[in-house]
């Protein structure tokens, strides 16, 4: 795992009350039943905390936590 993807993992965790054994790459945010407000809140924070801009409307339903972590590198490295 990607030192972005234990980040997003602890924004995540920090923002939605879910088991830790439910955060795996290939989980989405369906799966951990985040609802719209968390994905805003979310986005936001992984503005603050990793300098990337993520907008609410791309972190959709069904986006893995491992594709949302490659989505943020991509950008870091762009």
């Amino acid at each position: 795992m990607t030192e972005t993807y234990t980040q997003l993992v602890s924004i995540v965790s920090g923002l939605h009350d879910a088991p830790a054994d439910r955060f795996r790459p290939e989980t989405s945010f369906e799966d951990l039943d985040v609802d719209s407000l968390t994905m805003v809140e979310i986005s936001i924070h992984i503005e603050r905390h990793l300098g990337v801009a993520v907008e609410d409307s791309e972190l959709v339903p069904g986006l893995t936590l491992g594709a949302t972590a490659e989505l943020i590198d991509a950008r870091l490295t762009a």
